[in-house]
């Protein structure tokens, strides 16, 4: 192999490669280019069948046409017969074998040009039924492909979100939140432990306890005035 050759088939490769990714990249004008190529033949079958159709009945025609010019002939042979006319009955028995032998022929071909418009007409419903068939796959494949579509960008967004920038600026004001709110917990809790809030606590508790003894005392004096009165009753019965 020369080295022209050689370049010319790694061309031809890498022309069959970049068709191939193109025709992967846009599947659905490779659908309608492979329906629209399958119609075109489906017309040119059409016209074909009809041609065989057109012999057909051509054949036909030409068939019944000798046949009812044998039936003619068959009349006017006995009538000439009976004339004594020699000279017609012997073309009409002359023509008689003509029109024998070519019904016979007419009959052979009629038989073989129906087999083959029975047969050109039966691949032309069936062909038509594989276009019919090639739409609805189209149709299908290219729904699955766009809900394929929809669920890739669908798992890329998701798989995004972990760097995008939006994502990244709230995760940075929740850990500023978190570390404002431990610093406020952590000043609370120095505050409790501070001797301003020991005293005042201790300060708290005193006024509880001299309230409780003021309450204490005045219980104490309205027993003794309650038993003092009860005592001034008893001696004036």
């Amino acid at each position: 192999m020369s080295f022209f050759d050689r370049i010319s088939n790694l061309w031809n490769g890498f022309w069959s490669l970049w068709i191939s990714d193109r025709e992967k990249a846009n599947p659905e004008a490779v659908y309608e280019a492979a329906i629209d190529e399958r119609i075109k033949k489906h017309h040119e079958l059409k016209k074909a069948v009809g041609g065989i159709v057109y012999l057909r009945n051509k054949v036909t025609a030409e068939l019944e046409g000798k046949e009812k010019e044998l039936k003619e002939v068959n009349q006017q042979l006995p009538i000439a017969l009976e004339s004594n006319d020699d000279e017609v009955a012997l073309i009409l028995l002359q023509r008689k074998n003509e029109l024998e032998k070519s019904i016979e022929q007419l009959q052979v071909d009629k038989q073989k040009v129906e087999v083959q418009a029975t047969d050109a007409k039966n691949a032309l419903v069936q062909f038509k039924g594989e276009i019919d068939k090639l739409k609805r796959e189209r149709d299908e494949m290219l729904a699955k492909k766009a809900t394929a579509d929809a669920r890739i960008k669908i798992q890329e967004s998701l798989e995004g979100l972990s760097t995008d920038a939006d994502i990244k600026a709230l995760e940075g004001v929740r850990e500023h939140i978190s570390q404002l709110q431990a610093q406020a917990d952590v000043g609370t809790e120095i505050q409790g432990e501070s001797l301003e809030a020991r005293l005042k606590k201790v300060k708290e508790k005193t006024a509880d306890s001299t309230a409780r003894s003021q309450l204490d005392e005045m219980k104490r004096q309205l027993a003794a005035q309650k038993a003092a009165t009860e005592g001034a009753v008893k001696k004036t019965m």
